[in-house]
């Protein structure tokens, strides 16, 4: 897939508690926004080596309207 990259898409339920990731292909001139890089490094990983802390990140995110 000429002028593609390889992503991982990851989306979630926060009613159901239920979640899917999947390798997905995104054109690279899309810009995708890292919800992850504000954070202090060490947030950062600990946040990403676990996916109930990553989906419940995002969970507050969504809350808060970011």
């Amino acid at each position: 897939m000429d002028g593609f990259e390889r992503c991982i898409g990851f989306s979630w339920c926060s009613g159901g508690r239920i979640y899917s990731g999947n390798m997905v292909y995104v054109h690279r001139k899309r810009v995708l926004v890292d919800a992850l890089a504000p954070l202090p490094c060490a947030q950062r990983e600990r946040i990403a080596r676990s996916e109930t802390r990553l989906i419940e990140f995002l969970d507050r995110r969504l809350r808060d309207g970011r």
